[in-house]
């Protein structure tokens, strides 16, 4: 039986996950840890960086998020601080460890990349981000769709409209 899209991005994602588990496992941190740090010392520079930004960026519920940010506290990675304007607000600061971590954190990254992109032309890299994104945007019309509308359209939002792939793009050697 040949495998449909979800299982050919189920078993990239295990494969993926685990090799950066494997990589980062001396460093103390896990591939995702490892993504989330990226995307705080990048951010960072534009401003602050709250637990809510790392919710929309990563796609992650509000539990999941608080037991990466937690771990990346505990392990002196990044530091919580309170926002003068909002004191239930806390920015999420990088600590010196993650801007040692930094450099091996993007080199690990850039490499899976390489290795995942490796015989592919930088057209064909573009199209697989450019359907990624368009599948994304599928899945987020999916959830938007309301039972009711059991027709609802792939290719179009609940409202008709055609819908657009709303993806932040870092590109690993940003980070």
């Amino acid at each position: 039986m040949e495998k449909d899209c979800g299982a050919w991005i189920n078993l990239l994602s295990h494969k993926v996950k685990a090799r950066l588990n494997a990589t980062f496992q001396d460093l103390g941190i896990t591939g995702v840890q490892s993504r989330v740090i990226c995307y705080i010392l990048v951010h960072c520079r534009q401003g602050e960086v709250f637990q809510r930004d790392i919710e929309r960026a990563f796609g992650l519920s509000r539990s999941t998020a608080t037991g990466i940010l937690q771990l990346l506290e505990k392990n002196g990675i990044l530091r919580r601080e309170s926002v003068a304007s909002d004191a239930r607000l806390k920015s999420l600061v990088p600590t010196q460890r993650a801007v040692e971590l930094n450099e091996q954190v993007a080199a690990a990254l850039r490499e899976t990349d390489r290795m995942l992109t490796r015989g592919l032309s930088s057209g064909q890299v573009q199209l697989f981000k450019e359907m990624a994104a368009q599948m994304l945007a599928n899945l987020d019309d999916w959830e938007d769709c309301a039972p009711e509308r059991a027709g609802c359209s792939q290719q179009n939002k609940p409202d008709g409209t055609a819908a657009a792939p709303e993806t932040e793009e870092t590109e690993v050697s940003d980070i």
